[in-house]
């Protein structure tokens, strides 16, 4: 900075005027020059200043704030640039797109600047203003732009300029594109954004008008939409005669712009800085551009090509040596030389002298195609092609390209189509025979085949039989047929015969193919007649077909399998396959073979062109379910069995698979099925059936065991194959009888033991009675009382309430007071009986009592019932001594049941004393009145 400050102030004296100095003492360089013009084609306002000469030498970086104004409009356009001045003095420049038209209003551009170094901004220039049109000169409204052409995607601003002392009234496009307009004022505007091709149309007219109707208050624009150029692709160039170059590329995708809005394209010349001169035709189809010129003495080009057009500009480039772009035309007028198996092609060419490299494409009768490569020679323009089959139609064609630096093919030529010449035929014919005994001979029916790899080679064939004898020579018979036919019978005699069969075309014959009939005898003819002793095996079929085994021989030179395609045809279609030595199994496959039809095979060993049969096979392609249902012909029944017959299956209802044995199904018709050794089986009701198997074919009866009695069954027999069984079930119902030994076993296990119990039941009873009678319980009497009297959980029984019918007395003395208490008993009086003290009392004979008392014998006997026993204590008697009490305590496991009040039988007998009291007190015994008869007296 100090030495811009030393410049500055040596070239002060010069440029005062332009110089100034803030306050804070910065220098600033205000704009000295200042001018604004206006570009109508692009639409572009051009700003042009400079600053002071000493800012230029100091080389300062500056900063300029430029803002520009539309006139009727607040808005304010505000742009900095920045830029580093240069010795150059050079004004400085700066460029403004407006997005509307200049037309439509003035524009006012002011401009200040500063150094960067500063934070001091100069003072604004004054406005400088570009004026637009306030008012048409014109007959009427005036649109801008007049003519736009605008980018797909983007949006255009237009205004309307109405003639001086109008306004615009309207202002409106002719499209569905959504726009906003300004109106009701000289100057209206309107805004399109995101425009967008639409339909076949490529413009859209705008209209204003005037308030007013005549046809000056009118006015019409249009703009176009469409896009820019895409880069051209696949730009190449290069020479088909080396006299003219041709570059094509590819344009791209549509601009949607025609006519003098369409892209041009140029080709420029970077060796020779000049435009290449040819025309550019464009296919609108394929998008696909040309330009050709002459090539003249020039070898190496540079080309860049242009495309421009009102959106953009787009450019590609291509170098290339025109000895190294050679694109030859294709070959013409082609002809052929021929033989059996080769063809030598000939063309004509108009690349001459250009040393070309040739491609034939030759196409095989199968459809494949077959390349042969080969130099051509200036003068020899021809190919052979080897290795062809005699007769057969071919399809040629040619291109070429050049020897030297390969560019690429030319196109192909015409195709020409060529059939090679006829030939013997090669292969040989597979020759078979089916022998039938007849009177006095055999008939012979031969069958024929083109072995794989056989070709007619010739127009037409034919096939020529002959048959002779092999022991005496004798002249040989023959027979020629057309191609139509494969097969014949003759009539031979019983001696063994050669048979030789070959095809013939117009130019020769095939090989022979021999087949040797050995002679006939007695046992052979018989075993012909009866039927080989050879036993047919089963075989098993796939799904890629039924496969034949065989047990190898060693004297066999190969095996032949034959069958017939249709069993039950009258013309069977005899087929046969020819195995070599080493082979031992194959799998038959045919397109007749078809599921459910057995096919029968036999296998044939082969020396020396004869023939011997060695197995028989038999077997499905897949077996089928049979086409019938098994019908049960006589059952025999039991009451857990049942034995069913069946006849054998039809053998024409069979045939559809092996019969591999037979089904049974059983189920009661009430319920489901669980007999014991058959497997569940869900039968299509739902129902759930016992299935019994019988892998035995030849078997006729089957028993089905545990069966209910007197139970309703329903039985089927159904056969089976390998494909299944027959889908439905045709039942048969049966009823088994009732069971006679279950009912006597039932009489004697049930209703015998329930009398026994019955009986048993009945008489326990009466010795219930007798051995253990019931005894009432106290404490379940109703006329106990439990208000007043307990002793601890045990009830007490008054005696007033129920007295006892009878007493047993130990003393005499005592049994006469009773016995007169009982014949005074007879006076209904009440108040004679005093119930107090009353008490029972039990009998201990190891008892010792200080009362005396008159030795009389015991003679009284009773009873024991454990019902009264009790757990209640002894209650201390009142007249008992304490020695006494103390022992009934001790002695209180043998207690009996006894109440604790005392019976005073008479007033007048009371004892006197305590002593006399307590005697009769245990003398006294209870004796219930169920008692009685078991002890045999009653007082």
């Amino acid at each position: 900075m100090m030495n811009h400050f030393m410049i500055l102030a040596v070239l002060l004296p010069l440029r005062t005027c332009h110089t100034a100095y803030s306050q804070q003492g910065s220098l600033i360089f205000p704009v000295t020059y200042f001018n604004i013009s206006k570009d109508l084609a692009l639409q572009r306002l051009l700003v042009e200043w400079d600053v002071d000469k000493s800012a230029h030498d100091a080389e300062l970086a500056m900063s300029f704030e430029i803002q520009v104004h539309r006139a009727d409009e607040a808005t304010v356009w505000t742009d900095f640039h920045n830029v580093t001045l240069d010795k150059s003095g050079k004004p400085l420049h700066w460029i403004w797109d407006s997005d509307l038209p200049l037309e439509c209003m003035s524009h006012s551009v002011r401009i200040r600047s500063k150094a960067e170094a500063s934070k001091i901004w100069s003072q604004w220039s004054p406005w400088e203003t570009v004026l637009g049109l306030d008012a048409s000169d014109s007959y009427g409204p005036k649109i801008f732009p007049e003519e736009k052409v605008i980018e797909e995607g983007f949006g255009i601003t237009l205004c309307c300029i109405g003639r001086k002392g109008q306004i615009i009234k309207e202002f409106f496009l002719d499209s569905d594109v959504h726009y906003f307009n300004k109106t009701n004022r000289q100057v209206g505007l309107l805004t399109v954004k995101n425009v967008t091709v639409r339909g076949a149309s490529r413009h859209v007219s705008v209209y204003c008008k005037e308030p007013c109707s005549e046809e000056p208050c009118y006015a019409h624009a249009l703009f176009f939409v469409g896009r820019p150029p895409d880069t051209p692709s696949d730009f190449s160039c290069q020479t088909r005669n080396m006299t003219t170059v041709t570059c094509t590329w590819s344009q791209g995708r549509d601009t949607y712009l025609y006519g003098r809005h369409s892209s041009k394209h140029t080709l420029f010349e970077e060796f020779s800085q000049n435009l290449v001169p040819c025309t550019v035709s464009c296919s609108e189809q394929s998008s696909q551009c040309s330009c050709s010129w002459d090539i003249g003495q020039q070898r190496i080009y540079n080309i860049t090509l242009t495309v421009v057009n009102a959106l953009g500009r787009k450019t590609a480039t291509e170098a290339f040596d025109v000895t190294h772009r050679i694109y030859p035309l294709p070959p013409f007028q082609l002809w052929e030389e021929c033989t059996d198996t080769e063809i030598k092609l000939h063309w004509n060419h108009q690349n001459k002298g250009i040393e070309l490299f040739c491609q034939t494409e030759v196409l095989q009768p199968n459809g494949k195609a077959e390349l042969y490569n080969g130099t051509v020679q200036l003068h020899h323009t021809s190919i052979t092609l080897g290795g062809l089959q005699p007769y057969t139609k071919y399809t040629a064609r040619v291109r070429c390209g050049a020897a030297k630096n390969f560019w690429r093919w030319s196109e192909w030529s015409k195709t020409q189509t060529i059939r090679t010449k006829e030939a013997a035929p090669s292969g040989k014919v597979d020759i078979w025979r089916e022998i039938t005994p007849v009177l006095r001979g055999r008939n012979v029916t031969l069958f024929w085949k083109q072995e794989p790899g056989f070709r007619a080679n010739g127009r037409s064939i034919s096939y020529e039989i002959t048959w002779e004898k092999i022991e005496d020579r004798s002249k040989p018979e023959c027979i020629s047929l057309s191609s139509a036919y494969n097969s014949t019978r003759i009539f031979i005699d019983n001696h063994p015969y050669r048979i030789t069969i070959m095809a013939k075309n117009n130019v020769n014959y095939s090989l022979p193919s021999i087949l040797i009939i050995p002679g006939a005898t007695v046992n052979s003819i018989e075993k012909m007649l009866n039927g080989s002793e050879l036993k047919e095996e089963k075989v098993n079929g796939t799904e890629d077909g039924i496969l034949i085994s065989w047990e190898p021989r060693l004297m066999y030179d190969s095996y032949v399998i034959d069958w017939c395609n249709f069993l039950m045809s009258q013309h069977c279609d005899l087929q046969w396959e020819r195995f070599g030595p080493n082979t031992s199994s194959a799998l038959i496959n045919s397109a007749a073979f078809v599921p459910g039809v057995r096919y029968n095979f036999r296998v044939y060993g082969s020396a020396a062109n004869r023939a011997s049969l060695l197995e028989k096979k038999t077997g499905y392609l897949k077996e089928q379910p049979p086409e019938f249902c098994t019908e049960v012909k006589n059952i025999e029944l039991s009451n857990h069995a049942v034995t069913l017959f069946w006849d054998p299956c039809p053998t024409n209802k069979t045939d559809r698979g092996f019969l591999r044995g037979y089904h049974i199904y059983v189920s009661p018709v009430q319920e489901d099925c669980n007999l014991k050794g058959s497997k569940k089986h869900v039968h299509s009701d739902g129902s759930v059936l016992c299935k019994y198997t019988i892998e035995n074919p030849e078997e006729r009866r089957y028993t089905v065991k545990h069966l209910k009695s007197n139970t309703k069954y329903k039985l089927a027999v159904v056969a089976y194959t390998g494909g299944g069984e027959f889908p439905e079930l045709n039942f048969t119902y049966i009823d088994t009888p009732f069971d006679s030994d279950m009912m006597y076993l039932l009489v004697l296990l049930v209703i015998v033991p329930s009398l026994i119990v019955a009986i048993c039941v009945w008489k326990m009873k009466c010795v219930k009675e007798c051995c253990c009678p019931v005894i009432p319980s106290p404490n379940k009497s109703k006329v106990l009382s439990f208000k007043e009297f307990k002793i601890g959980s045990e009830k007490v029984l008054k005696i007033s309430d129920c007295t006892p019918d009878t007493l047993a007395v130990d003393n005499k003395v005592e049994a006469q007071k009773l016995h007169l208490q009982s014949l005074m008993s007879s006076t209904p009086t009440e108040d004679k009986t005093d119930v107090h003290n009353s008490s029972w009392d039990y009998h201990n004979e190891n008892e010792k009592r200080n009362f005396t008392t008159t030795p009389t014998p015991q003679t009284h006997t009773w009873f024991e019932n454990l019902a009264y026993s009790s757990h209640l204590a002894v209650e201390s008697d009142p007249y008992q001594l304490p020695e006494t009490l103390e022992t009934s305590k001790a002695e209180v496991s043998v207690v009996l049941y006894q109440p604790q009040y005392y019976l005073s039988i008479l007033n007048d007998d009371a004892p006197s004393s305590p002593g006399e009291a307590a005697g009769r007190k245990t003398n006294l015994r209870y004796i219930s009145q169920t008692d009685v008869h078991c002890i045999g007296r009653r007082l």
